[in-house]
């Protein structure tokens, strides 16, 4: 019988192979899509062995969670990514904590952000979050108002703007997910137009839909159930 952490091994192999072949049939280098593990709700002794298969950056939704697991693995090398809604009074954490922030959607995010960053004598490496889906229960920042988010963040030398993040449609419908991606790749494209080279990252694809955003330019797949297993949200 198999111990949890070989069993880890093997679903983060085949994680890679998925991810590798979708880059072959999109016709793209094998290693232009970064993995980003989502280890959300999963307990630090899971993450541990995560740590020592090599990984070294964990996407995580809550803050909470990143302060109690940070406790739980300080002697170890973690990078932590906020992929989660972030509440403008929870930005003092993630000065603090966050490697990067993946979840930038409005303007008080950010100056509390730079703010806080300015205290901590650090700068933090973002994406803009951006709504592509229609559904309310989606965050992000409106497409049309991507230029003059992006003109007002100018000014705030804490914050690196690396790229673009979203989450695609909860839909059967694979040509309307492939929209949510498509919109994206073609406002980055846009940002670099006007003058904006260093927005370069697409952060696009969860377990469930990540090929289809690979095909469509994703450069970081963000997964967690299909590497991790089932959660428990009890």
């Amino acid at each position: 019988m198999s111990s949890p952490h070989s069993s880890l091994g093997v679903r983060l192999a085949q994680l890679r192979e998925r991810i590798e072949r979708a880059c072959v049939q999109a016709g793209r280098e094998p290693g232009s899509v970064a993995l980003l593990p989502v280890s959300k709700t999963f307990p630090a002794s899971v993450l541990a062995q995560a740590l020592d298969l090599g990984l070294t950056r964990l996407g995580e939704n809550k803050l909470q969670e990143v302060r109690d697991k940070q406790e739980q693995l300080a002697d170890r090398n973690v990078q932590w990514v906020m992929i989660g809604h972030l509440q403008t009074n929870k930005a003092k954490d993630a000065a603090r904590l966050a490697s990067e922030v993946q979840s930038l959607d409005r303007l008080a995010l950010a100056h509390a952000l730079d703010r806080r960053l300015q205290v901590e004598q650090r700068s933090l490496d973002v994406l803009v979050q951006v709504k592509t889906s229609p559904e309310d229960s989606k965050f992000g920042l409106p497409p049309d108002q991507l230029p003059a988010f992006m003109q007002a963040l100018r000014s705030m030398d804490t914050l690196r703007v690396r790229g673009l993040m979203t989450m695609a449609v909860n839909s059967p419908d694979t040509d309307a997910v492939r929209a949510c991606f498509a919109q994206l790749r073609l406002w980055r494209d846009r940002l670099q137009a006007l003058g904006y080279e260093q927005v370069q990252g697409l952060s696009m694809g969860m377990s469930g839909d990540f090929e289809l955003a690979i095909q469509e330019g994703s450069t970081e797949v963000r997964v967690g159930s299909a590497l991790f297993g089932a959660r428990d949200y009890a």
